[in-house]
C-alpha cells in the first residue's frame, strides 16, 4: 500500500491526521500506527485520495450511490408512466442509468430472435395442448 499509493497516502495522512509519511523513516511513526491510520482512511468513503486510488467506485459515498439508484428508479418510473399513457406515435427511448465511478458502462445484450422453424414448433406445441 505504501509503495503503490505513496502520494495519495501521504496526502491523506497530512490532511486527516497531520502526520507526515516521512515520520515512518525517522522513527516517529511506527508500522503498527501506520497500519491503524491506513485502516481508518480506508473506511472514509468519498473523502480521501487513498480510497479513490485503491477503489475508483469509492469516490462516491454510500449515500451518493443510493441517490443514483433512486434517480434511476424515478427516471424509469416516469418513462413507464409516459409510455403507458401516451399514444403509440410518441415513443421514447428508455432512460440510461446514471454513470457511477468505477463501474464500466455495460453493453446492452443483443436481441435474441427465434427462427421461423422455432416459432412454428412453438405454435404447434401450443395447439396440441
Amino acid at each position: 500500500m505504501v509503495r503503490d499509493h505513496s502520494d495519495a497516502l501521504e496526502a491523506d495522512l497530512l490532511e486527516f491526521f497531520g502526520i507526515d509519511l516521512l515520520d515512518l523513516w525517522t522513527g516517529r511513526l511506527s508500522l503498527r500506527r501506520l497500519h491503524v491510520l491506513i485502516s481508518s482512511l480506508l473506511l472514509r468513503q468519498g473523502t480521501g485520495a487513498l480510497v479513490a486510488a485503491v477503489d475508483a467506485s469509492a469516490i462516491w459515498s454510500h449515500e451518493a450511490h443510493i441517490l443514483a439508484r433512486i434517480s434511476d428508479a424515478l427516471e424509469a418510473a416516469n418513462w413507464l408512466f409516459i409510455s403507458a399513457n401516451s399514444t403509440s406515435d410518441n415513443t421514447l427511448d428508455a432512460p440510461e442509468p446514471m454513470w457511477r465511478p468505477g463501474i464500466a458502462p455495460s453493453e446492452p445484450p443483443a436481441p435474441v430472435t427465434a427462427s421461423g422453424a422455432d416459432v412454428a414448433a412453438w405454435f404447434g406445441h401450443m395447439n396440441s395442448l
